[in-house]
């Protein structure tokens, strides 16, 4: 009984030991996440004619609004529009058809190929995509994402700066309506972007987002092309490895473009969550174990349960709540986002800390419905029950 009393003590002061380093990273963020945002955007010196590759797979509920975005640029240069599907029924094509419907103007390649080249479909549709790319400056962008009208200028204006060899960017979360939804873009809020952004300040982190990947043709050329990175999980992690292992920067610029929210459900979230978490996982091992001080709050609750309610254990549990909320004032101040739903931070706080306890449990994921093993080099193979 002894022994397991000071066991106990022991867990609960390396728990609080935890909680408050997670408070020192907590507040840390809190500024840096404001100062990132503060710098001045890039304004292009010129307008290359640009090509957005956007790979497409299945109906989203805000599809539609998501492309619209895209043709709606303030930018002087030409502007191409691929498309690309694997399926010539995927739904995903009303929405292009649509499109061309309420921009007759826009310049717009739609290709239907169902060539694979790896387990990563969504690199093999980009394979297929870029013969018919017909301009030297690409865009890859996710379909979920939406962007604001000087979106390719910014870009433009980034990649133009002195050995800038691809140009990436941080994004938010935009809602569809419903609770599940709301949870995912705090998640995105509130432990995504700060990690980020403290991450890339101290040199942590070298992220590359698929959200948005901006490259010269002749850039993407030295990397050996989109074919190599086919059998990966994270390809926009290795895409930019490939770029700063050819002696070019990735750059960040100081605004976020929009990631739908879609989840809407419990099962849908903490799956997504899950996939995201083993991926980051899989690409930066030792980076994910330290990712542990973004959730003092749950390491202050287990202080508590640990150390049988001791008066002290809720000091600790009160200083990381304290912490979080500051950090989510400023991020909200710096996305320029209203301050609303406090409450629920603190509820998806420990939700998030036992998704990170999980994703050690396994190296599957999975994807666009497909079940996938994921190696120490971050390649994925069909998991053994998807081979048969």
């Amino acid at each position: 009984m002894n022994a397991a009393h000071w066991i106990a003590a022991a867990i609960a002061y390396a728990c609080a030991a935890c909680a408050v380093s997670g408070v020192g990273y907590t507040l840390v963020a809190s500024v840096l996440i404001g100062r990132f945002f503060a710098r001045a955007v890039a304004e292009p010196g010129s307008f290359p004619d640009i090509t957005v590759v956007k790979p497409l797979h299945g109906s989203e509920g805000a599809l539609l609004r998501n492309l619209s975005s895209f043709c709606e640029q303030n930018y002087a240069g030409a502007v191409q529009f691929v498309f690309g599907v694997h399926d010539p029924a995927d739904p995903a094509l009303q929405a292009v058809h649509e499109l061309q419907r309420l921009y007759p103007q826009a310049d717009i390649t739609v290709i239907s190929d169902s060539g694979l080249y790896g387990p990563n479909r969504k690199i093999s549709n980009i394979v297929n995509m870029l013969p018919h790319a017909r301009h030297d400056v690409l865009v890859f962008a996710d379909s979920d994402v939406g962007v604001g009208p000087d979106y390719l200028r910014h870009i433009v204006g980034e990649l133009e700066k002195p050995g800038v060899g691809l140009v990436t960017c941080a994004y938010r979360g935009e809602p569809e309506p419903g609770f599940w939804p709301r949870l995912s873009a705090a998640a995105t809020h509130y432990q995504f972007l700060p990690g980020v952004v403290t991450g890339i300040a101290l040199g942590l982190a070298r992220p590359c987002f698929g959200q948005t990947i901006a490259m010269r043709r002749a850039t993407l050329d030295k990397i050996g092309g989109m074919l190599p990175f086919a059998r990966h999980l994270a390809e926009d992690h290795a895409i930019g490895e490939a770029v700063r292992a050819i002696g070019e920067k990735v750059a960040i610029p100081p605004f976020t473009i929009s990631h739908a929210c879609v989840e809407a459900s419990a099962a849908q979230l903490v799956s997504h969550e899950l996939r995201w978490s083993r991926t980051i996982r899989s690409v930066d091992p030792l980076g994910h174990l330290g990712s542990a001080l973004m959730h003092p709050l749950a390491f202050a609750v287990l202080a508590v349960v640990f150390s049988g309610g001791a008066s002290w254990s809720w000091g600790t549990v009160a200083l990381a709540l304290f912490a979080r909320f500051a950090l989510k004032l400023c991020a909200d101040r710096a996305l320029q986002q209203a301050h609303g739903g406090l409450w629920l931070l603190p509820i998806w706080d420990i939700v998030l800390f036992a998704i990170f306890v999980a994703s050690f449990g396994s190296s599957r994921v999975i994807w666009r419905g497909f079940s996938f093993e994921v190696d120490g080099d971050g390649l994925l193979s069909p998991a053994r029950d998807e081979s048969r």
